[in-house]
Formats: C-alpha cells, sequence, structure tokens
C-alpha cells in the first residue's frame, strides 16, 4: 500500500487556469502525479483531495465514507459552508436509515414518468419566457430573462412557493452559496430562508394545495421546521443549478461552432448532448465531500477514520481513463458514466428533472434562435469563480 505525501500539494480550491470551462490545473496535475493528494483547506484544515474517476466512485459508493457534516474532521471549504452545515439537516448530511427514510419521501415527486408528465408545462414556460425575452428586441441578458426563471419558476411550481417571492429566495441563495461569506452572513440568510419556509409550511397546514410542501404535510412525519429544511433544499438546489448549467451550456455551444452546427442539424440528440455538457461543464467544481469513519484505502492510499476527503468530480468528467479527450466538448460522445450528479446513495434526487429542464431549454432556444451569438467579448463574461455552484453572472446574447 503505497503512503501519500502528508504535505499539503496545494490549498483547496486551487486557482483557475486560461480555460473557464476547464477545472483548475493542479487538479489534472493531481490526477496525474498524486490522484489521492493531502490539501490545506481555508483554515488550515487538511484534507485528501481525489480526482481520479474509478476512485471518485468508490468513495462516493462506500457507506464507510460518512456524509453527516456534524462528525469530527469533515471538510468544509469556507467558513460560509461550515456555517451552513450547522443548521437544520436535511437528508443530503445524513446516513443510513436516517438518510434513506427522508429522501423516500421524495422519491416519487421525481421518477422519471411523474417529471415526463410537466414536459408540456415546462415547455410552455420555455416558450413564454423567449416570448417576452425577444419582443420587440434583439438583444438580453439570458441569464436574467430565461436561463435563471425557467427553473425558479418550475421550482415554485413543484414546492407550492409563491414565484412573486423569487427575488427574496434567489438573494439567500447568492449569500448560501458565496465562497466568501462569512458565517454571520450564512446564518442571517438561512435563518430568513427557514422562518420563511416554516411559515409557508404552517400556511399549508391550513389551505393545503397539490404542492410537494403540502403533500409532505399531509403525511403528517414531519414537523415544519423539518418540512422548512426539505422545502430550503429543494427551492435552492432546484434553480441554481439548473440556471448556471443552462447558461453556460449555451455559451460553451456558442464557443464550440462546430458542435452547435451538429445539435441545430440533429435535433434529436439534445438528450445525449446533455449528457456531454453535464460531463464537460460539472458545475459543482468545489467537489463533494465526505468522512471516514474507518481506515479505507483509496488508490492504493490509506486514508485514516475522521480524515475528510474532496471527490472533484470536475476533474474526475475529464479523466482520460474513463472519457478520451476528456476536454474536448464532443456531443457525439456516450458521456453517460459521468458523475455531475454524484454516484451511490446521495446520488442528486432531482436528476430526472434537471434534465428535463435542460433538454427543453437547450432545444428551445437553438430552435427559436438561430442567429444566436454573444453580444460581448467572450473575455468579458463574468464567471463565478467565487460561488459553489459555477456558472455565468450574465450572458449578454443577440439574434
Amino acid at each position: 500500500m503505497a503512503t501519500a505525501a502528508q504535505t499539503p500539494r496545494f490549498t483547496h480550491p486551487a486557482a483557475r487556469g486560461g480555460c473557464p470551462f476547464d477545472p483548475p490545473p493542479a487538479y489534472r496535475q493531481a490526477q496525474q502525479e498524486e490522484p489521492v493528494s493531502r490539501v490545506s483547506l481555508w483554515d488550515g484544515a487538511p484534507s485528501w483531495l481525489i480526482t481520479r474517476h474509478q476512485d471518485i466512485k468508490a468513495v462516493l459508493g462506500d457507506p464507510r465514507f460518512s456524509s453527516d457534516a456534524t462528525r469530527p474532521g469533515f471538510p468544509f471549504i469556507s467558513a460560509g459552508a461550515r456555517q451552513l452545515s450547522s443548521g437544520r439537516r436535511t437528508f443530503i448530511r445524513m446516513d443510513g436509515q436516517e438518510h434513506t427514510r427522508l429522501r423516500r419521501m421524495l422519491t416519487g415527486e421525481f421518477m422519471i414518468k411523474k417529471v415526463e408528465a410537466l414536459r408540456p408545462e415546462i415547455q410552455r414556460i420555455a416558450d413564454d419566457l423567449l416570448d417576452r425575452m425577444t419582443a420587440g428586441r434583439d438583444s438580453a441578458d439570458l441569464v436574467r430573462e430565461f436561463a435563471l426563471p425557467l427553473p425558479s419558476l418550475v421550482i415554485c411550481l413543484l414546492l407550492g412557493v409563491p414565484y412573486q417571492d423569487h427575488d427574496f429566495f434567489q438573494q439567500c441563495s447568492r449569500i448560501l452559496l458565496h465562497n466568501e461569506s462569512t458565517a454571520e452572513e450564512v446564518e442571517a440568510a438561512q435563518r430568513r430562508l427557514a422562518d420563511y419556509l416554516v411559515g409557508l409550511t404552517e400556511a399549508k397546514r391550513a389551505e393545503p394545495d397539490d404542492g410537494i410542501l403540502s403533500r409532505l404535510v399531509q403525511r403528517g412525519e414531519l414537523d415544519s421546521e423539518e418540512i422548512g429544511a426539505m422545502g430550503r433544499l429543494l427551492l435552492v438546489a432546484g434553480h441554481e443549478t439548473t440556471a448556471n448549467m443552462t447558461a453556460l451550456s449555451v455559451l460553451a455551444l456558442l464557443r464550440n461552432p462546430d458542435q452547435l452546427a451538429h445539435l441545430r442539424a440533429h435535433p434529436e440528440a439534445v438528450p445525449g448532448a446533455v449528457e456531454e455538457l453535464l460531463r464537460y461543464l460539472t458545475i459543482v467544481h468545489s467537489g463533494l465531500t465526505r468522512v471516514a469513519t474507518e481506515d479505507v484505502t483509496v488508490g492504493g492510499v490509506r486514508i485514516a477514520a475522521g480524515e475528510g476527503v474532496i471527490c472533484m468530480i470536475s476533474a474526475a468528467n475529464r479523466d482520460e481513463h474513463a472519457f478520451p479527450d476528456g476536454d474536448g466538448l464532443d456531443l457525439a460522445r456516450d458521456a453517460r458514466l459521468h458523475l455531475a450528479f454524484g454516484f451511490g446513495v446521495h446520488q442528486c434526487l432531482g436528476q430526472p428533472l434537471a434534465r428535463l429542464e435542460l433538454q427543453i431549454a437547450l432545444d428551445t432556444v437553438l430552435r427559436r434562435l438561430p442567429g444566436l451569438r454573444l453580444a460581448v467579448p467572450f473575455e468579458d463574461v463574468r464567471f463565478r469563480d467565487e460561488m459553489l455552484v459555477y456558472g455565468v453572472h450574465e450572458l449578454p446574447v443577440a439574434w
């Protein structure tokens, strides 16, 4: 069994390189030279960084690695992330039967057949947004007018959350997901959002509807704070991830005109193209965090009980052993083994909805805007380097 160097290889998160679509060069170099590496975090705490596809699958599928952020040694990538984990826990930060019991309460809501039934409504929302965006104009910010409101409208509809409150919960989300938010800022935003969702849950008890929050109330198994915490998870994840993935995908296609032309010529290839874009872009750039509950060997390296690990799925999705020529965007590639949604029992619950929204968003934009182009130089696009969910702040486009 090999022993990795105990001296930190670098500080995580690492600095970005030249191409904003690529993982930081330090992660790619570690993958080639020391795929299970020792790194230091923002506060000097040590952690293991894992970069190979096969090793990350092994960790994420191993119950000896815990998602419980209250365990000693759990790695946090920022002060805000640590504060975020100190509030009411949700099932993504639970293990075993506790995790399974709560997750099962939502599994039926995101079954493929049930999600597919939403296609006409999501398509209507997408068309309405593009109608408004293009009315009497030839340019707009695709993030503000399409990529962000589309998943926000959908998740509000599913949860039973009034969309007129979207400015409030999107502001809270930005604070919760900002790497430079202080613990105090995260605590305040977390409390505001929790109070809002608990109040909304109480209102559902008096006047039930057909939303997920109301159905959780009717089950009678959770109190209002537990339902509010579950609602917070779905609300934040349900719009932040898809919104950023949509805008970043459009930008990646505009930067790869041969791939864009292929997709325009073969619209039936959109589902497969979404999988390749998920692999290529992997918007969770900070990695997935776990802590070992007992001694485990990963990639020939011993990780001791109580030591944290960070699974860099962005690097794994570029691993040449899993995806030859992984740094290239190839929409004809079979990318279904990507790890953009994680792996194992904590794999993203909402991935069927995310896939459907991305398929509809890309198909609708490409079909209805044949002259789509960037309205600013590529160098002027502001990327979300400081956020837990990667993407762009704005995407000025013209058509």
